[in-house]
């Protein structure tokens, strides 16, 4: 039976939860998500999630029309009505209706839709042998011109990404800054092993900084692993001896081959397998 969708206060059956074709969430993509893993019926790091959904607002000048804590009820309510134990929470708020103009303050009445389903980004066989990527031409946006940290509907550059490298058979996709760094996949975080130690681009390396990543990053260090935020380059990604990437659908997924490269001995090293076992207790308790 299809899930019910929460918008505006209000449940839906999936074929009639709709908003209006002159909401500038799908005239201009403007408006801003969150996607959140929902582990034995609660949401995991719910309220990182919102807040930083409040802080991807605020970036935009979208005002949110309800309270961070309604919305969390929203949420858990939606996941309640739906009888939902594990699964996957998508999170909108769009700028609402206006003209066919730009003009952000020619809107009203923001939208606040709460979406649950079940996922599984990547069959079990990729966590069990790993998955190839390859880096694209595709570069992510400039810092300058859209913040990365702001997590808006509009994913064309992604989405971009995400089709060159699924024209060059591969699931995922690697992308650089305009620096020629290694910046993030188009929905996942990256994170090399090498020398013992977990390293994966910095915030200003233009990426979203990552829920999930966070995650890994404090499993990593009470494991007694040292874990730095650097400038990487395809050179480091090359000879690196573990590959993983991380986000909340994705949870953490080996990579063993880039760009044609294998990666180590080719199979999904130790310290990945430690940190996805760790991931699970931590999120499946």
């Amino acid at each position: 039976m299809p899930f019910k969708v929460w918008i505006n206060g209000q449940l839906y059956d999936r074929e009639n939860a709709k908003i209006g074709v002159y909401d500038h969430g799908l005239l201009y993509g403007d408006g801003v998500f969150e996607g959140m893993r929902i582990y034995g019926g609660k949401v995991f790091r719910l309220q990182e999630h919102l807040e930083r959904l409040w802080h991807s607002a605020k970036a935009i000048w979208l005002e949110i029309p309800i309270s961070l804590g309604e919305m969390a009820e929203a949420v858990n309510q939606t996941i309640r009505i739906n009888g939902l134990e594990d699964g996957y929470v998508r999170l909108l708020v769009t700028r609402g209706a206006g003209t066919l103009g730009l003009d952000p303050n020619r809107t009203s009445d923001p939208q606040v839709i709460v979406i649950v389903d079940h996922i599984e980004l990547y069959p079990k066989e990729y966590y069990r042998k790993g998955l190839e990527i390859v880096t694209v031409s595709t570069i992510r946006n400039h810092p300058a011109a859209l913040s990365p940290r702001i997590k808006s509907l509009n994913y064309l550059n992604n989405i971009l990404a995400k089709i060159e490298g699924q024209q060059a058979g591969c699931v995922e996709a690697l992308m650089l800054n305009h620096k020629g760094e290694i910046a993030e996949c188009t929905g996942d975080n990256i994170f090399l092993v090498a020398d013992g130690e977990l390293r994966t681009p910095p915030i200003d390396a233009g990426i979203l900084e990552g829920i999930t990543r966070a995650v890994v990053m404090e499993l990593a260090e009470e494991a007694g692993m040292r874990v730095r935020e650097l400038p990487l380059t395809k050179h480091d990604v090359y000879i690196a001896d573990e590959c993983f990437l991380t986000g909340s659908a994705a949870e953490v997924v080996p990579v063993v081959k880039v760009d044609s490269r294998q990666i180590g001995n080719g199979r999904p090293g130790p310290i990945t397998q430690q940190l996805l076992q760790r991931f699970h207790e931590v999120t499946r308790q």
